[in-house]
């Protein structure tokens, strides 16, 4: 389909509305998922982190112990 003009174009037919409505909810969705799976990306990153602590503080006190029985 050819447009004669800018505004041709933008109008799609007579059907604008449901062309750059359809347009927008993809777009807004699409960014929605980034978003999501961004915020969600650096929240996993924290309780891995946050874990990877625990652990490291589990095996100090395990060490720790160790070591007062032995004496």
């Amino acid at each position: 389909m050819q447009f004669d003009s800018f505004s041709a174009f933008l109008d799609m037919g007579g059907y604008a509305f449901y062309v750059w409505l359809s347009f927008g909810v993809t777009f807004g969705a699409m960014i929605l998922l980034v978003v999501l799976s961004f915020r969600q990306h650096k929240g996993l990153l924290k309780s891995v982190l946050k874990e990877q602590q625990r652990q490291v503080r589990i095996k100090e006190a395990r060490e720790k112990s160790h070591a007062s029985s032995a004496q």
